[in-house]
């Protein structure tokens, strides 16, 4: 079938109804997992122990959130899509891990005794299942969900929260395990002990690990071959589970001896060679962004004036404090939307000129444009939000945009309308998508 004559299948109410509940069944059985989990976590350490080990957990928890939504500023994902990203790690993966952690451990504390069970499961079992539940997030956005990868920082973002909401479930076992062991004597010392070597020391370990298959996930959403998007995953999930082994290995030999050699030495390095690779990934985005603006303003779904401050993170913040000053923060909110739909359309365009979008890649493309051009309406119904900023951040030879379309009339008298405003330049036709190159997945 050539690209000319293929169907693509379009929106219906059926897929929008599937789209609604997919997320809410979803929401309802992360929250039976989150029950589960509260249940078995309480008849561990106690109900006291639990609201001791949250209320610490939390220390660690905002900080490490709050550095991934840092990150992902460029195209900000969908906040439901992050919140069930952490949910998913705080329930479902956290409950999968106890159980299967805790039956491993009793099999091989029948064959080789309690002192190797514990060894082993730490270095052996607990590393291999956890960052499988983890991972498994990954995998299925990469097959359910592939167009919210738009690159590696995408991917770290994702794995970053879902190892946050793991990590913080953990915590609050480990700490309340901790409180309890210290009201028995009388004492603090392990509680804090333990805040600080996971709240402190070590709050992104999890995000660390996990990151690498997101990374693998990330590449694979790339590729173009099915062999190839298998391999990235795999890849990335060995590194993982070989990171959380040794981290796990270090603090069991030795009497925790050589944990902080692991830790100065291995894992301080790699998290700072994450972090320049997270820069080096969101420079690349924003070269992406602005190489793809003049062609979004030569069709005519940008105004030219617009190009220097969606070039830029700083153009952009501060298009909308301006904003937000002068108009509030409704309107600046329906500037934030519009410019992360211009950033949703420059990267799908660039996916689908590398060839790997696939056979949707036309109808996404369409979806993109309209969410572009209705976005700009909603802020360009206040003149102030397009007009305003630029005019404290006046590039050279700027002028100032059209104002705004005026509100759509009657629909009794939708027929006699203009089909544009007319202080807006001739509405050209939509550009065709980028040709895909010969060897993607057009071909059949």
């Amino acid at each position: 079938m050539t690209q000319a004559t293929r169907v693509i299948p379009m929106p219906t109410p059926g897929r929008q109804r599937r789209g609604v509940l997919a997320p809410v069944l979803g929401l309802i059985a992360l929250g039976f997992c989150g029950l589960v989990v509260l249940g078995l976590v309480v008849s561990s350490v106690g109900v006291t122990g639990v609201v001791v080990g949250a209320l610490c957990a939390l220390v660690p928890v905002g900080p490490v959130v709050a550095t991934f939504l840092w990150i992902d500023r460029w195209e900000p994902e969908p906040p439901r899509t992050l919140l069930i990203a952490f949910l998913w790690g705080a329930c479902f993966a956290a409950l999968s891990a106890l159980l299967i952690n805790s039956s491993a451990s009793m099999v091989v504390d029948q064959v080789l005794g309690r002192d190797q069970a514990d060894f082993f499961g730490a270095v052996a079992v607990a590393p291999v299942v956890e960052e499988a539940v983890k991972g498994a997030f990954l995998v299925g956005m990469l097959i359910f969900r592939r167009r919210e990868f738009d690159g590696v920082v995408d991917g770290v973002v994702y794995a970053g929260l879902v190892a946050a909401g793991f990590a913080f479930t953990e915590n609050i076992l480990y700490l309340g395990r901790a409180f309890t062991e210290d009201a028995a004597v009388g004492q603090v010392g392990s509680v804090l002990a333990v805040l600080v070597l996971r709240g402190v020391l070590s709050p992104f370990a999890h995000p660390l690990f996990t990151a690498m298959t997101g990374i693998g996930a990330a590449i694979a959403a790339r590729s173009r071959s099915a062999g190839g998007r298998i391999g990235a995953v795999a890849i990335g999930y060995v590194v993982a589970v070989a990171l959380h082994s040794l981290w796990n290995t270090s603090a069991s030999v030795l009497d925790g001896g050589l944990f902080l050699v692991v830790y100065g030495f291995v894992m301080v390095p790699l998290f700072v060679a994450l972090v320049i690779v997270v820069v080096w990934q969101r420079r690349r985005e924003q070269r992406i962004v602005a190489s793809q603006l003049p062609g979004f303003a030569a069709a005519g779904w940008i105004v030219p004036s617009e190009v220097p401050l969606l070039s830029s993170l700083a153009g952009r913040q501060g298009w909308r404090a301006a904003v937000r000053r002068r108009s509030g923060r409704r309107v600046a909110k329906a500037v934030a939307e519009y410019q992360a739909a211009v950033t949703e359309l420059a990267f799908l365009r660039d996916r689908m000129a590398r060839g790997t979008v696939g056979p949707l890649g036309p109808m996404w493309h369409n979806e993109a444009v309209e969410a572009v051009r209705q976005a700009r309406a909603r802020a360009v119904g206040h003149p102030e939000a397009l007009t305003v900023a630029i005019r404290h951040h006046r590039p050279p030879g700027w002028t100032p945009p059209p104002p705004g379309p005026p509100p759509p009339p009657p629909r009794s008298q939708q027929a006699a309308a203009p089909p544009y405003h007319p202080g807006y330049p001739p509405r050209p036709s939509y550009p065709p998508p980028p040709p895909p190159p010969p060897q993607g997945p057009w071909r059949r």
